[in-house]
């Protein structure tokens, strides 16, 4: 596979896709518009030792003065951390825009998708995926995460759709674009912070050797898209849904008042709902990212095999 003139893989990364050691891609926006600092790097750092942990290599993504990188150095995790939202947050439509005036991006799922396909990687960890938001049937509001996943063959390991979306219509996009949602140990779509959300996903998989052979026949079958794990938080972690739906309730309410749409709407709701639960959201945050790197590892490993 050639690789792209803009793309730059780290040694690291280069020497594990050429020994066929498995490599899991995590993305920057969560880094950069995610979470505030130091608690950012910290994680981001801590992700990276989790996905070393359970036997694979991460790499972490981003757009650095408008080069891809596929395996940021510490210094770049830093970078993005202190940086936090100045770094503009980077969606498909933004990447050759970066590249040509040198500028930097922290990468959404979405684009994390892109690099890690251009660089030959397959398994990517996340939090959750954008997806369909509330009103988007007037607003036509709808996140290119889910596009992505019926165009790039990229596994997306996340804690479902964030619960701030309307979950069943994200669903009803993934399924019109042939996107496979497998959950990990669950019949059930699980909300981000909370694990259960009422919604139905196509296949329960119970072990990360029968994820990689769902992808792994994917990839042979020649389908052009990727698939979607939903991987429910850990229980002792997940947010009670009442209280974190009427957070969200609260946070739309105040998005609406202020005018808040597009690009910055996630960001906004997210910090919001942060603030209403008095930070429990950000650690529960953390403990799913952690959670989902741990399966993406364990599922790259046996994809490598």
């Amino acid at each position: 596979m050639a690789l792209n003139k803009y793309l730059d893989v780290s040694p690291e990364v280069a020497q594990a896709l050429a020994a066929g050691t498995p490599v899991v891609a995590l993305e920057s926006t969560i880094i950069s518009h995610g979470m505030p600092y130091p608690q950012n790097v910290e994680t981001a750092l801590a992700v990276e030792q989790i996905i070393r942990e359970n036997g694979a290599v991460p790499a972490t993504i981003a757009v650095i003065g408008g080069r891809l990188k596929a395996g940021c150095t510490q210094a770049d995790i830093e970078h993005l951390g202190k940086a936090g939202t100045s770094i503009a947050k980077a969606s498909r439509r933004d990447l050759a825009m970066l590249c040509a005036r040198g500028q930097d991006g922290a990468t959404t799922v979405t684009t994390t998708m892109i690099i890690a396909h251009m660089a030959g990687i397959r398994v990517f960890a996340t939090g959750g995926i954008g997806g369909v938001h509330r009103g988007a049937e007037t607003t036509m509001d709808i996140s290119a995460d889910l596009e992505e996943l019926a165009h790039t063959p990229v596994m997306v390991v996340c804690a479902g759709a964030k619960s701030i979306l309307d979950l069943g219509l994200t669903l009803e996009y993934l399924e019109t674009h042939g996107v496979p949602v497998l959950g990990f140990g669950t019949q059930e779509l699980p909300a981000f912070y909370t694990r259960h959300s009422g919604f139905q996903v196509d296949y329960r998989v119970d072990t990360p050797e029968e994820l990689a052979d769902v992808f792994r026949a994917s990839l042979e079958l020649g389908f052009p898209g990727g698939m979607l794990v939903a991987n429910p938080i850990p229980e002792e972690y997940s947010m009670d849904p009442n209280v974190i739906n009427a957070a969200i309730e609260e946070a739309l309410t105040q998005a609406k008042a202020a005018g808040i749409h597009g690009k910055e709407t996630t960001p906004f709701l997210l910090a919001k709902v942060k603030e209403l639960t008095g930070g429990d959201s950000l650690d529960s945050n953390i403990q799913l990212v952690f959670n989902n790197a741990k399966v993406a590892a364990r599922t790259a490993a046996c994809l490598a095999k």
